[in-house]
């Protein structure tokens, strides 16, 4: 299964590499690439989400009504759900389609060769590139930094909820998470943290565009109210 994700995407990567000639800059246009095939994915993911959370208020005022009577709860939160066209499932629904991809690409950043049969690749992936002497080697400090920093606004971005504020779980994953990062990144092949870093580093900028339109819609919705 990785390998079917893995070597398309070792193609287009080779493809851009023998295009651009450096094999870091490659690395770049190649995370643009990708994340721009998978943002309508994960705005979807954003945007559904934003709506269940509108609807909570209805969903906690049956969960009280209903609390003695589950068929009933049960029948009137798809009542609720039809009409307000919303899907609970739905939700993870994007997250399952990246999911195969970002583990293929984990798997061909940290090792390439192994899903390009070309010898020019061989040498590619030991190419410098600012600081790093060699992308197939760890960067133990500046990469996983960066790429932990990254990884901590963009958490703390999508923690716009009172719900997932208070929750313990969050919270904790909100610090634990981007330490881990940090420490894969101390392992992991320069290049593979560099893809890490620069898609989380634009995953923050489509996030906050995300966040504007949800405040956007959230102010449009309190005024049809009001």
């Amino acid at each position: 299964m990785t390998g079917i994700i893995a070597e398309p995407l070792g193609q287009l990567l080779y493809a851009l590499y023998n295009f651009i000639g450096n094999y870091g800059i490659t690395l770049i246009v190649f995370t643009i690439i990708v994340r721009a095939f998978l943002f309508p994915l994960y705005a979807d993911q954003i945007k559904h989400s934003s709506k269940l959370q509108d609807v909570q208020p209805k969903i906690k005022d049956i969960q009280t009504r209903y609390a003695n009577d589950k068929e009933t709860m049960n029948a009137k939160m798809m009542e609720l759900y039809k009409e307000e066209k919303v899907n609970p499932a739905r939700g993870c629904l994007p997250l399952l389609i990246q999911m195969p991809i970002i583990i293929g690409l984990f798997a061909l950043l940290r090792n390439p060769v192994a899903y390009i049969d070309n010898t020019t690749m061989l040498m590619a992936i030991h190419e410098s590139f600012l600081w790093i002497a060699d992308l197939s080697q760890p960067d133990l400090w500046v990469l996983p930094i960066l790429a932990g920093v990254t990884t901590y606004i963009s958490f703390s971005q999508t923690q716009t909820s009172p719900e997932m504020q208070s929750n313990p779980t969050m919270v904790m994953m909100k610090y634990v998470f981007p330490i881990m990062i940090v420490w894969w990144g101390r392992s992991f092949p320069a290049g593979l943290t560099l893809y890490w870093f620069f898609g989380t580093f634009i995953q923050i900028f489509q996030t906050k565009g995300l966040n504007m339109w949800k405040e956007k819609r959230r102010r449009k919705m309190s005024e049809s109210i009001d």
